[in-house]
């Protein structure tokens, strides 16, 4: 195995540009390393925290039961509520599309009942927004878009009950 090697806290602001700049290049494997690099050196380092959070979602398209709940734990470490709360429904909104490309049997149901968890984080974080701020808005209306597009629809109640007779 190999001991990792560690990074002067001097090179973090580098790292954090570093990171973004290849989830923008769609190379989330290498901006998720990144980010547990600086996270490794400054444990708390809010950047690199949601940076890890949006790499980690950005391979939802992959099913990875560990990658959802390690963004999810991830979400605890975020210390601003809003963000905190965004960044939740972050989650659930890419769990959501990523099942929509999956098309399993009931995939449509599963995307969107996270759809419509999505949009109930984005409500909390709309609660805390300031005037200038939109964001969570718009990823409710961006959720919204999608239920309509795709005409997707509650789980049907099932029917039957063994009880009756």
């Amino acid at each position: 195995m190999f001991e990792l090697k560690s990074l002067h806290r001097e090179a973090i602001a580098r790292s954090l540009e570093k990171a973004e700049h290849y989830r923008l290049l769609n190379e989330p494997r290498v901006a998720e390393s990144i980010c547990n690099d600086i996270l490794a050196v400054d444990p708390d380092n809010q950047r690199a925290i949601v940076f890890l959070i949006l790499a980690i979602t950005d391979q939802f398209d992959i099913p990875s039961p560990a990658g959802i709940k390690q963004a999810m734990a991830l979400t605890h470490r975020v210390t601003e509520e809003y963000q905190r709360l965004y960044y939740t429904g972050i989650i659930y909104e890419r769990q959501a599309k990523a099942k929509l490309h999956q098309n399993y049997p009931d995939s449509h149901y599963d995307a969107y009942d996270l759809l419509r968890e999505a949009m109930e984080w984005f409500e909390k974080a709309e609660a805390l927004e300031s005037d200038e701020n939109d964001d969570a808005v718009l990823r409710w209306n961006s959720c919204a878009r999608v239920l309509m597009d795709q005409k997707l629809k509650p789980r049907p109640k099932d029917d039957f009950s063994p009880y009756l007779e």
